[in-house]
């Protein structure tokens, strides 16, 4: 039995041992369902100015304004996505049947005017090495599921099997517009407690950086989706919504939309389209890419005043750590932590001076 002067570090190895036990059970619960709660937070925190227009408009009515409000983000996030899907049902079909095409055939020849393009003679002899394995295009073809409607079905969004996890959101953006002050109240005095008065600074940081990631990442990853579609519309491909799509989705990797309109300039000219495929491949890089290159670190590092770097690498370790959610959690990790970085070289030069 332990002496009476070591009963209180007895205590405070207890309660630690308790917390920790209670806190790293309810973490253990809640696994499944934090990538839905982070995205909840994230859309209550972006749309939080239209809630407080609909809270004004209703005052006193906090259950009816969190309703509405849930309702009209729900349905401005929905109705977009179910047109999506609606074009994407002939888009899929087309696509995976020229696919399985390309496959079975194998690539054509490529045109011969290409040679004369600058670099055409490497751009020749790399199709032409790739054009003399026709085993090994379509082993790759057959890896990626590429020539599956359902696989493309689950890489145009993979919307079905996450619908659960959409209702959830939408559920918990309810009970966070309507008690959402509330919570963020106690989580600064707690904050505070822990943390000091420097915890403020940290949140504000934490909320500005979410913006503008959401901004930064989305909007320009939308942007890049609809001028890639309007540009494989033009070319004369089949299933420009489906590969606009498709373009979007992977454009929220910063520098890897290309990757898209690349393959598919490459696959008009495995079809004799020479000129379409020039005009894509222009389209691209002047105004796609130029979005990406541009738009995204300017509103990302701006309002953020992180180095476009750390938010490049946030986003992409982000994604490896922690899925899709971590496009967002990835950035905002690092401005925590350039915040924290920020105030100790500020105690640095006052202790200096």
């Amino acid at each position: 039995m332990p002496t009476e002067p070591d009963l209180p570090l007895a205590r405070r190895v207890a309660t630690l041992g308790f917390l920790v036990t209670i806190f790293g059970l309810t973490l253990w619960i809640l696994s499944p369902f934090l990538a839905s709660l982070a995205w909840a937070g994230i859309l209550a925190y972006v749309t939080w100015p239209l809630h407080r227009l609909v809270g004004r408009r209703l005052p006193g009515r906090d259950n009816l304004a969190a309703l509405l409000t849930t309702l009209a983000v729900t349905a401005t996030l929905l109705l977009p996505l179910l047109w999506v899907l609606f074009m994407l049902a002939s888009d899929v079909t087309a696509a995976s049947a020229a696919l399985k095409q390309l496959a079975t055939t194998g690539l054509p020849p490529l045109p011969a005017e290409v040679r004369t393009w600058p670099g055409g003679d490497w751009i020749a002899g790399q199709y032409e090495r790739i054009q003399s394995d026709p085993e090994w295009v379509r082993g790759q073809m057959d890896a990626l599921g590429l020539t599956h409607a359902a696989t493309l079905k689950l890489l145009a969004g993979g919307v079905g099997r996450n619908i659960a996890k959409f209702g959830l959101a939408v559920l918990a953006l309810f009970f966070l517009y309507r008690d959402g002050v509330s919570v963020l109240t106690q989580f600064r005095r707690v904050a505070a407690r822990w943390i000091g008065a420097s915890a403020q600074g940290h949140i504000q940081a934490v909320g500005v950086t979410v913006r503008a990631v959401v901004f930064g990442i989305v909007l320009t990853a939308l942007a890049q989706g609809i001028l890639a579609g309007f540009g494989y519309w033009m070319a004369g491909l089949e299933a420009p919504v489906l590969w606009g799509v498709i373009t979007a989705l992977v454009s929220l990797i910063p520098f890897v939309g290309p990757v898209v309109w690349i393959g598919l300039c490459l696959v008009l000219l495995a079809n004799g389209e020479s000129g379409a495929a020039l005009g894509l491949f222009l389209w691209g890089a002047l105004v796609v890419s130029w979005i990406d290159n541009l738009i995204r670190p300017l509103v990302i590092s701006g309002p953020t005043r992180i180095p476009f770097l750390l938010v490049f690498l946030g986003v992409l370790g982000g994604l490896h750590a922690f899925g899709l959610i971590g496009l967002f959690l990835g950035p905002v990790l690092l401005a925590v932590s350039l915040a924290v970085w920020r105030e100790w070289l500020g105690h640095v030069r006052a202790d200096a001076g």
